[in-house]
């Protein structure tokens, strides 16, 4: 008998439903407040909701990690119907999740349950999460699944542009971006994630300008007959988002396009109006 392997993420991998629906993938959501009240980021607040409340609530939004008796009520639950657990998070440089994750893990010595720091977020992770969920579908081992992951995320690039540097920094998430600050007008900042946090990687003017050089940013790191598998990410930008898919259809060899709203953990950091792409060649 194949061994069984549940595989698990935190809500910043910002999967579309329907994904973790049709893979049966665990998700462990992370913490939004406002103020004193705390929304499950994915639960008690969609994406929609939490822009919405952006707008109007009187305070900017905090966010926390998962507990790690959030992850050991998941892992125990999950423990009763499969031999082995692959549990996939975002940076740990960005989140303390990755660290509960590993305090639950400790407390379950009867379990097997394998922690990994992806050292990226949102549909970075995502695609990720999905490909080893769809890897455990095919009958694949855990070594298999493992070194799937690592081999991706060693291959994995994303780009994206953000409005305002505000809410990363307000977050304190800035990072090496930091090098960026200073609203010149209408400069939106072209950033990436490398060795687990934000990184800067250009200035552009205006936003289509900015959206223009992702396709770019693409094209330098995409080899043109290889297949792509790549996700289009958005914060409130539907309309940059569509164009760039059909854009991304029309120049690449995509063998999958996965279009995903970033969540309220990832949407308090990047702030509306964000845009990206996430991809790696097969």
């Amino acid at each position: 008998m194949p061994e069984k392997i549940g595989i698990v993420t935190d809500s910043t991998a910002d999967i579309p439903k329907g994904y973790i629906e049709r893979y049966g993938i665990e998700v462990v959501p992370l913490k939004v407040f406002f103020g004193e009240e705390e929304f499950r980021d994915g639960i008690d607040l969609t994406s929609e909701e939490f822009y919405n409340k952006l707008q109007t609530s009187p305070y900017h939004p905090r966010t926390s990690q998962p507990s790690p008796s959030d992850f050991i009520n998941t892992y125990r639950k999950l423990g009763k119907e499969v031999d082995t657990i692959v549990s996939i998070h975002i940076s740990g440089k960005l989140s303390g999740t990755y660290q509960s994750a590993l305090i639950a893990k400790s407390n379950l010595e009867e379990l097997d349950i394998n922690v990994i720091d992806s050292k990226v977020t949102s549909m970075v992770l995502g695609i990720v999460v999905i490909q080893a969920a769809r890897a455990v579908e095919q009958g694949k081992g855990k070594n298999e699944v493992i070194d799937l992951i690592h081999g991706i995320l060693s291959k994995m690039k994303i780009y994206f542009v953000v409005d305002s540097l505000d809410y990363l920094q307000k977050g304190g998430r800035i990072g090496k971006a930091a090098a960026f600050m200073g609203n010149l007008l209408n400069i939106k900042p072209l950033l990436s994630l490398g060795d687990g946090e934000v990184i800067p990687v250009e200035k552009v003017r205006g936003k289509s300008k900015a959206v223009k050089k992702l396709l770019e940013k693409m094209r330098e790191n995409i080899k043109p007959t290889k297949p792509v598998r790549v996700s289009v990410l958005g914060a409130r930008a539907d309309k940059e988002m569509e164009k760039l898919s059909k854009e991304i259809k029309e120049q690449f060899n995509v063998i999958e396009i996965i279009k995903a709203s970033i969540g309220a953990v990832i949407g308090t950091y990047v702030g509306p109006g964000t845009v990206g792409v996430a991809f790696y060649q097969e």
